[in-house]
């Protein structure tokens, strides 16, 4: 399982956000430039369709590609109560003919996506991943050259961490703690909740920058 929160920030104001999550994180950032291809299987493959999500890591100097299949969020007034969402997820490492594989066996491109920023990997109660992208849209098939902002000015903000059953919990609290000390700068929430901009973003942005480093806590 895996537990996520998403928000977005104003493009102007991600350099602030990264000093703050260099002072808190205390790791180096990792850059990202992740090629997403949607898939979706035929009605040959079962009454109930299906998703995957193949990935390709472009900023390794051997691009290496990622099976990703997103299954359904925790359901239950307990999962109502949590401020971040708790669903099932399965990876694995896949050759670079895994997109021949599956339109063989039935699946169909749904969208492409190319994500661009960069990340931060640390623990704190959890092993917790922030990712600071710019999502991007080919004009034409497998572009990625050609990408342009899907929201111009806005970048998304997601934060997820490995979970298990006998641990959620623990996780979800550890999210919830980290994400206070972004909250002058974005408001996180569960996928698929609008959350906009937040207003004091600007001025947290101002201090920050000024201040022009974070502190490691």
């Amino acid at each position: 399982m895996e537990c996520v929160v998403q928000g977005i920030i104003e493009t102007q104001h991600v350099e602030a956000l990264e000093i703050l999550l260099q002072g808190l994180c205390g790791v180096p950032k990792q850059r990202l430039r992740i090629h997403e291809l949607c898939l979706k299987s035929g009605p040959n493959l079962g009454m109930v369709a299906s998703e995957v999500r193949l990935l390709c890591d472009l900023e390794q100097a051997e691009p290496s590609w990622t099976v990703k299949h997103i299954g359904g969020a925790m359901r239950g007034a307990g999962a109502e109560q949590l401020s971040v969402l708790v669903r099932t997820t399965v990876e694995s490492k896949v050759s670079r003919n895994a997109l021949r594989f599956f339109y063989g066996l039935g699946y169909k491109l749904d969208y492409e996506l190319l994500r661009v920023g960069f990340a931060f990997t640390f623990e704190r109660g959890a092993r917790i991943t922030v990712a600071v992208t710019s999502v991007n849209k080919m004009p034409k098939l497998h572009a990625t050259d050609e990408a342009v902002p899907v929201t111009p000015g806005i970048q998304l903000v997601e934060v997820t961490s490995p979970a298990a059953a006998d641990n959620y919990t623990d996780v979800v609290a550890a999210i919830s703690s980290f994400c206070e000390h972004l909250a002058p700068l974005l408001h996180l929430s569960k996928p698929g909740v609008p959350t906009g901009v937040v207003a004091t973003a600007a001025a947290a942005a101002a201090s920050l920058m000024s201040n022009g480093s974070g502190t490691t806590l």
